[in-house]
């Protein structure tokens, strides 16, 4: 009778459990310290689902983690970068530098895997490596430099579409007058927030669906901005046109919250029916492919 050969080699084991340790020995306070405190905010909320959608790919991948063969290993590039991520990591952590410290997450998986696998893991992981840059949390500067020409353009197209639509409607700044009511275009509805989120979950949305096609995924990631402005644009509309009728308490209320969720799902049916007009085009052209 045939033995069944170990689906996890003791070689490896003996080889990985230091890192894994060593890995939740340090990223654990540091993802309960996120959770109580970063993605909590709207503007990291997509963090948590990057770092589930990372680790069910390295699941999937796992063969290439687990298995025997080990090529083109390079521990020299590995420890080099392995070193620079704990140094990262640490300056991060005793100076309170959010950004450093959850970013410090990517050299230290490179280092790491270079060392134990190789460079034919890394290539089979690229994407869940590179995709966990995505929960970094912006720099402050950028934020604010990019949140005030955001809202003046949503403040300015608003005005411009209710008018048009033969509402009351002024506009001061970013400051827009409907009626008795006047509404403030706040940071978090300049858009910067959902371009983040919205790019995060169609990247991820297009690994999924590996196409082929240069085309289609080439159209769809330069979508990701702009439909993320125009789901804003309507979110900002559509709050500006409720408390024109039913009042601030309204418009300020559950409707203010469940706009958050409005922006999401307007953001996910365009990206969806783009991909289906995509794809319908795409296949019915000559020689067509996905």
């Amino acid at each position: 009778m045939a033995t069944l050969s170990n689906p996890m080699p003791d070689v490896w084991w003996k080889t990985t459990w230091p890192i894994l340790f060593g890995l939740c020995a340090l990223y654990l306070p540091t993802i309960y310290t996120f959770a109580n405190r970063v993605w909590i905010n709207e503007d990291q909320a997509h963090a948590p689902i990057i770092l589930l959608a990372v680790a069910y790919i390295f699941w999937q991948k796992r063969d290439c983690l687990l298995g025997e063969t080990q090529l083109k290993r390079n521990p020299v590039t590995g420890w080099a970068l392995l070193i620079l991520g704990l140094l990262i990591y640490l300056l991060g952590r005793t100076q309170g530098v959010k950004s450093l410290e959850i970013g410090s997450l990517v050299p230290v998986l490179l280092g790491a895997l270079l060392i134990t696998r190789g460079v034919s893991t890394i290539k089979a992981l690229w994407f869940p490596l590179l995709f966990l840059l995505l929960t970094i949390p912006l720099p402050g500067p950028l934020v604010d430099g990019l949140t005030g020409p955001l809202k003046q353009y949503i403040s300015e197209l608003a005005e411009s579409v209710l008018y048009w639509a033969g509402y009351p409607i002024a506009r001061s700044g970013v400051t827009l007058s409907i009626g008795p009511y006047q509404l403030l275009v706040a940071d978090a509805c300049s858009g910067l927030n959902s371009m983040f989120s919205l790019s995060a979950m169609g990247l991820l949305y297009l690994y999924l669906m590996r196409y082929t096609s240069w085309i289609r995924n080439g159209v769809m990631v330069a979508s990701l901005l702009p439909i993320a402005f125009f789901a804003n644009l309507m979110r900002v509309i559509i709050l500006v046109l409720v408390t024109y009728h039913f009042g601030d308490a309204v418009g300020q209320g559950f409707i203010h919250e469940f706009a958050g969720f409005l922006l999401f799902f307007v953001s996910m049916f365009c990206l969806l029916a783009l991909d289906a007009l995509l794809g319908w085009a795409l296949v019915k052209r000559p020689g067509g492919t996905r």
